[in-house]
């Protein structure tokens, strides 16, 4: 039924691996995936909590999702699945890989 509302004819999918960044365009999570191992300072800022209004995570970037960062802290032995809304902005130590717009 929804076939006929809905045609997937046109449809077209992207797939690529995790680790292809040819097709991907410049979002915050590939250019987070882009560094991963790199040390970095992260600024959240939680609305809603009277507790963890703003909050700075720092450690290195283990993997990065469409809605998610996650970071461990070799000072301390944590690990953090933090959600990307929530993010205000990222300081590296070091320069970034940043390569968009990419050239074929």
């Amino acid at each position: 039924m929804n076939g006929a509302f809905f045609p997937n004819s046109s449809f077209s999918q992207n797939i690529s691996g995790p680790d292809n960044y040819t097709d991907e365009q410049s979002y915050i999570e590939n250019i987070l995936r882009l560094n991963k191992g790199k040390k970095i300072k992260a600024f959240f800022s939680f609305p809603d909590s009277n507790d963890w209004r703003d909050k700075v995570f720092e450690g290195i970037i283990e993997q990065a999702g469409k809605d998610h960062l996650v970071m461990s802290n070799p000072s301390t032995g944590k690990w953090q699945l933090i959600l990307l809304i929530y993010l205000n902005y990222v300081e590296f130590e070091e320069p970034i890989n940043y390569n968009y717009p990419y050239s074929k």
